[in-house]
């Protein structure tokens, strides 16, 4: 539960401009998560989130920026890790099976490390597409994949 309920705060973050701990808490538990703000503040410490300022000029929780191209942090590792079935790639585009209810999760985390090679990407419920530049880039992707869930 922990897992789907920290997928669903990266989710969330990217979707809304949350300020508070309060305010994360109350989504979460209009998305079916019983949660308290104790909870999700442990979650925020584990995920590292960090307050950036809005379009609008308010603070706002956010995934930390700055990681490698083609790095991925612990946490994002432990989710795919943990989460992801499968994968393979089929000319330029990547498929990612997941755990049900991660596919959202991981791939708002791909597009939040602003990928050079990644173009953009799609998730349902248990599939993520992601469309990258070149087949090439696709086959290097996958790679990466299968050395961080070895």
């Amino acid at each position: 539960m922990k897992l789907q309920r920290q997928s669903k705060i990266l989710q969330l973050i990217e979707q809304y401009d949350i300020e508070t701990q309060m305010e994360l808490t109350e989504y979460l538990i209009r998305a079916g998560f019983d949660t308290t703000q104790a909870t999700v503040s442990r979650d925020i410490k584990e995920l590292r989130l960090v307050k950036t300022a809005s379009k609008s000029g308010r603070n706002k929780y956010a995934a930390a920026t700055g990681q490698a191209e083609t790095g991925f942090s612990g946490r994002l590792r432990t989710i795919f890790r943990e989460g992801v079935l499968s994968y393979d790639y089929a000319q330029n585009i990547v498929v990612i099976k997941t755990m049900p209810g991660l596919a959202s999760a991981a791939c708002s985390a791909l597009d939040g490390m602003h990928l050079a090679d990644v173009v953009g990407t799609i998730a349902g419920d248990d599939t993520g597409f992601l469309v990258l530049r070149t087949t090439e880039s696709a086959h290097a992707f996958c790679d990466d994949l299968k050395k961080m869930l070895e």
